[in-house]
């Protein structure tokens, strides 16, 4: 039996995809989820050791990891601009296993749960593996307001991950409303399989690719009327994105990924919008069905990202527009994940971007430490 043939047992059959799964982990076992499996026991660098510690809690029954960012203060009115965010902190994961989805969460200092509207956006990096599309460090996780609660079939998809690895969290934070929230802390919420089990049969990594690549800001200024912006890129193996989703900003239109050599189009997604007209959520693409495990990918072609706003502001909207796809992806057969090269001047400086080292970040911390404040304006 094909790997194709169990996606589509799986997809037509749920209630014996169990079965199936068991029948076959002794011919489709799940890849090694050990620390040497990826590389994963390279020293940190000194930037990542000096970061504040991340909280990390496992739910084992309900097969959930959780990653906590230290508290701060969130005041009324307060802008996704302001420097006063959590800071980049790290985690080291306590268990192995497969990821299978993710939410956020935000509480106060007394545990009650804020709206998930206060969160911009909540992002998570592995610095030492290597993203599919750039030799840059691999966004594992990323969600916006909009995103909401992804899930994929657990016992089909799910992204490995080793006891000991550590990641790296950040996420920004707004308030537009007319309450001050003291002690905030985001969570990201990940679901996941033990790595003791017989599935997810096909082991999936996640990918990201973004209009602002290859490094540095990724919002932009919008201007009036209608634009678009696009970056694209090659992958580095052959394979199968089975899942993709997307984030974009306020008079944001479409964002959509194609195959630029082909003309192809892979996905495209409209925000959803409540009655104010502001974004709601953004369409998960499941890509696999009973005939396919998703849509093929190879080095040989070139992919694009393009993204369309509309500013109907007749003004240049400051850091107004974003635009980013992510998802999972199958490698083709037992293709290895590329390796990173920590010495590449690409990753240096987008761990450095991610780190918050650069920019109005930098002074801030020379403000707290006393040095003249440059300004209180950041992007992304």
């Amino acid at each position: 039996m094909t790997r194709r043939a169990l996606v589509v047992l799986g997809a037509a059959a749920v209630v014996v995809a169990s079965y199936v799964a068991s029948a076959t982990a002794r011919s489709a076992s799940p890849p090694s989820t050990t620390p040497t499996s990826r590389g994963t026991s390279r020293p940190l660098a000194e930037e990542l050791r000096g970061l504040p510690l991340a909280r990390v809690m496992v739910n084992a029954r309900k097969g959930e990891l959780v990653i906590e960012l230290p508290p701060i203060d969130l005041p009324a009115g307060t802008g996704h601009h302001s420097t006063n965010q959590p800071p980049v902190a790290l985690a080291e994961l306590p268990v192995g296993g497969a990821i299978f989805g993710f939410r956020t969460e935000l509480v106060d200092d007394a545990g009650h749960k804020l709206s998930p509207d206060l969160i911009h956006h909540f992002n998570v990096l592995d610095p030492l593996h290597r993203e599919l599309f750039l030799p840059i460090g691999q966004r594992i996780a990323g969600a916006g307001k909009e995103t909401g609660v992804v899930r994929l079939p657990k016992l089909l998809f799910g992204a490995p991950f080793a006891r000991g690895e550590k990641v790296v969290a950040s996420a920004m934070l707004h308030n537009p409303t007319t309450v001050s929230y003291n002690g905030v802390r985001a969570r990201l919420v990940l679901s996941y399989v033990p790595d003791n089990r017989p599935w997810p049969l096909f082991r999936s990594y996640p990918w990201q690719l973004d209009v602002g690549f290859p490094v540095g800001d990724k919002s932009f200024d919008l201007p009036p009327g209608r634009s678009e912006r696009a970056y694209e890129g090659r992958p580095s193996i052959a394979g199968d994105i089975v899942a993709i989703g997307g984030h974009l900003h306020e008079y944001g239109v479409s964002i959509e990924l194609s195959d630029a050599t082909t003309g192809q189009l892979i996905w495209r997604a409209e925000p959803v919008r409540d009655d104010r007209r502001e974004v709601r959520a953004m369409p998960i693409g499941k890509l696999y069905g009973l005939t396919h495990i998703g849509a093929h990918i190879v080095p040989e072609h070139r992919y694009r990202v393009r993204v369309v706003y509309d500013n109907p502001t007749g003004q240049v909207v400051a850091g107004g527009g974003m635009g980013v796809v992510a998802g999972l992806f199958v490698p083709d057969g037992d293709q290895p994940w590329p390796t990173i090269n920590p010495s590449d001047s690409l990753y240096q400086e987008d761990l450095r971007h991610f780190l918050r080292l650069h920019g109005v970040w930098l002074q801030a911390k020379q403000a707290e430490r006393g040095a003249p404040h440059m300004g209180a304006h950041m992007l992304h």
